[in-house]
């Protein structure tokens, strides 16, 4: 009889240490760490925020500006840091102010990004906080597409598609630090 239950004990004893191994494979239910992430559950900025309407004014030559609207869903404010396209040499993010000599308004870069607030938007509009495109690289006509990649401080990106419209309005004045801007005009209309 001693025989008997070591049969029955061994595999047992195999099936236990089979199961304790498979349960070593299981996925964790340990409760997410917090601080891995600046936003709700593990989405990233570039997950997490969309675009809505989304267009560039259409330029010849030289520079122009992309507009639409950020969303983020979050409960934490998001930083836009950077854009790209291939349309440009180089984007930068812009506000508009109010210039006081001359009594009209001043585009300039931003430092440090443009904040998109938590549950809330940013408009990027003419007139307003925008991307600007310089040192375009081909014509952009109405009807064409431009497509963007925007870089959040968490370094995570989105891309999105913009359509290429003609606008006219929103006459600011540029504001630049840079001597290489000889594209720009300050009745380009950005």
């Amino acid at each position: 009889m001693h025989t008997t239950d070591r049969r029955f004990t061994r595999p047992a004893l195999v099936l236990a240490a089979a199961l304790l191994v498979l349960t070593g494979c299981a996925p964790s239910t340990a409760a997410p760490n917090p601080s891995a992430s600046a936003l709700h559950g593990s989405d990233t900025a570039g997950q997490a925020v969309t675009i809505e309407d989304a267009w560039v004014k259409s330029a010849a030559d030289g520079m122009t500006a992309g507009f639409g609207i950020l969303s983020n869903p979050t409960d934490r404010e998001i930083t836009l840091v950077s854009a790209r396209s291939d349309a440009a040499q180089r984007i930068e993010l812009h506000e508009t102010v109010a210039d006081s000599a001359s009594g009209g308004t001043t585009m300039r870069q931003v430092q440090g990004g443009l904040v998109i607030p938590a549950g809330g938007t940013l408009a990027l509009e003419p007139g307003g906080d925008h991307l600007m495109l310089m040192g375009l690289t081909a014509p952009l006509e109405a009807g064409q597409e431009v497509r963007f990649t925007l870089t959040f401080s968490d370094e995570s990106t989105m891309s999105f598609a913009a359509d290429v419209k003609d606008f006219t309005g929103a006459q600011e004045h540029y504001e630049s630090d840079h001597d290489d801007h000889g594209e720009h005009d300050s009745d380009q209309g950005h």
